[in-house]
């Protein structure tokens, strides 16, 4: 998009740039809601565009903003995921068994480079309707020869009593500590809670969010209804017909600070339990 638009004789860059955005993003809104790391991506992106100067030519500004863009992308998404990487492989033993729950591509990251650095561990995947993402994290693991077990989450109390640590990805840290995540997350540590069984949580700072909840009912994204229906179940088929039923489907849920051991961010390392924030280097 960036390449793409030309600047109207009438018009500065920045302004009729930030017009186009706009439809652009509405569109990509109905299609699905933005998550946090989206809207702060475009949050920054929006900051550096307002900053070009007027009588910068369309070509100058296009190469600007992939240099700003570019080094979004290295700094707050690649070196991002490889401090967090660097800090919890020294959290990670020999003979540790991990469990975390349905598929981020930060853990992913995390578990396959504490196997290649001669680790062992294993790892139990927990998963959930409706979605059953465990299964393509299964699959990541067993792709890099990982020892690794497979459970759903009405198991997880009966198999909390083999782990060591659990490792939880993050779809936002709110500003009050809690970590937003896919729905099944906040049971999986009020369990590891309860077996006292530290959890730590990778989020990246680009996820960070000044909003505050308690829970996954004031704001939320909605799924798809159907997808909570099992095909062999006719009686719940027909919930279409019921006037007053409506299957809720909730994507996301909130896991509360005291629930998490850590937070590891790129630059800083949270100690919920403690109040506590050591910077790492």
């Amino acid at each position: 998009m960036v390449f793409d638009y030309t600047t109207p004789s009438e018009k500065e860059y920045s302004r009729g740039f930030e017009e186009r955005l706009g439809p652009a993003m509405t569109y990509l809104n109905k299609c699905r809601p933005h998550s946090i790391s989206m809207l702060n991506a475009v949050k920054h992106f929006k900051s550096h565009l307002t900053q070009l100067p007027n009588d910068i030519t369309d070509t100058q500004a296009r190469l600007k903003l992939k240099e700003v863009i570019e080094t979004y992308i290295d700094e707050q998404v690649d070196k991002a995921g490889e401090a967090i990487c660097m800090f919890l492989n020294n959290k990670l033993g020999n003979d540790d068994v991990i469990l975390t729950y349905g598929c981020s591509s930060l853990v992913e990251k995390v578990l396959v480079d504490a196997h290649k650095k001669g680790t062992k561990f294993r790892v139990i995947v927990v998963d959930g309707s409706p979605w059953f993402e465990g299964k393509e994290m299964l699959r990541r693991m067993i792709k890099h020869r990982i020892d690794c077990s497979y459970v759903l989450l009405s198991a997880v109390s009966y198999i909390m009593r083999e782990v060591s640590k659990v490792i939880i990805g993050a779809h936002a840290l709110l500003s009050n500590g809690a970590v937003m995540s896919r729905a099944g997350t906040a049971q999986v540590s009020l369990v590891a809670r309860a077996f006292n069984v530290p959890v730590l949580a990778a989020c990246e700072t680009h996820k960070f969010c000044e909003r505050v909840q308690t829970d996954s009912l004031v704001f939320n994204e909605l799924g798809d209804p159907d997808e909570m229906i099992s095909s062999k179940s006719s009686a719940a088929k027909n919930w279409k017909s019921l006037a007053h039923l409506t299957p809720l489907s909730l994507t996301y849920d909130i896991t509360p600070s005291h629930l998490v051991t850590v937070d590891q961010t790129r630059s800083y390392t949270l100690m919920v339990d403690s109040h506590k924030m050591d910077f790492i280097t």
